[in-house]
């Protein structure tokens, strides 16, 4: 599936391991008070003894985790609530369908994101299509606000971007793999753009001096307009990441029809 884990990544509880696809709730990076991309990815999750029926898949393998309020979570943030993860893997395919439930009797809104850190060949030869023309929040300009201009992302620096109203479909095209890791999501508007680059990598101490080359953050997320929950509400999405194989020919990207619904 090409999802990218970092050798050097801290595997010692608080702290986030850099890799995998880390779950950010109830805030994305430091857009509230709270911990860099808020605290469920630093918890311990457990295994959910009775998960809620979903659609049953017999070509699927699933677990569902799930992760609940503690008094050190309200002591930060003063509500309690629900957050369960089913994970389920089929040939070529990683489904994540996320649902959090207010718990508690009084509202609350939060923020959230799949951080998914992809594996690619060469982030300089890598193009995303499915984001032109959108806006985005850039985080290293102070959140100021552009609208994309490129057909396609493509990557010569560091780049750490919110893109909003975005669509369901995204292709993260590898050319020198002949790939593209193509995302699906739903109930989840917003995109994050995110590769640190080579200063960046360096100042980072669970990151290798060139790691940043061979991976890419494009995350599923929910950040412009937080979500709301009265008590008792629940709040499901779902993310799927699949590959298929893909070719660069005079400038026609095949991957084009996977935006389009044709493949």
């Amino acid at each position: 599936m090409g999802v990218f884990s970092v050798l050097k990544a801290v595997r010692k509880p608080p702290k986030a391991i850099r890799g995998g696809i880390p779950v950010c709730f109830p805030e994305f990076g430091n857009f509230g008070s709270l911990e860099q991309h808020g605290f469920a990815r630093n918890r311990l999750w457990s295994l959910d003894s009775n998960p809620s029926p979903l659609s049953p898949s017999n070509s699927q393998s699933s677990v569902d985790l799930i992760l609940k309020s503690t008094q050190q979570d309200v002591r930060t943030w003063p509500w309690r609530f629900e957050l369960r993860l089913r994970i389920s893997l089929s040939d070529g395919k990683l489904t994540l369908i996320p649902r959090v439930r207010n718990t508690d009797s009084k509202p609350f809104s939060f923020m959230f994101a799949l951080r998914n850190y992809l594996s690619v060949s060469d982030v300089s030869e890598v193009r995303v299509e499915g984001l032109e023309t959108l806006d985005y929040f850039d985080n290293l300009m102070q959140r100021e606000r552009h609208t994309e201009q490129a057909d396609a992302i493509t990557f010569d620096g560091e780049i750490d971007r919110v893109y909003l109203c975005t669509p369901t479909k995204i292709a993260i095209i590898d050319h020198e793999k002949k790939r593209t890791i193509v995302l699906r999501k739903e109930g989840m508007p917003d995109a994050a753009v995110w590769n640190p680059w080579d200063k960046k990598a360096k100042a980072l101490p669970d990151m290798g001096d060139e790691d940043y080359e061979t991976m890419l953050c494009v995350d599923s997320a929910a950040i412009e307009t937080p979500i709301v929950l009265k008590p008792f509400e629940e709040w499901r999405g779902r993310q799927e990441l699949s590959t298929v194989s893909s070719s660069y020919c005079s400038g026609q990207l095949d991957p084009r029809k996977v935006l389009h619904g044709l493949s």
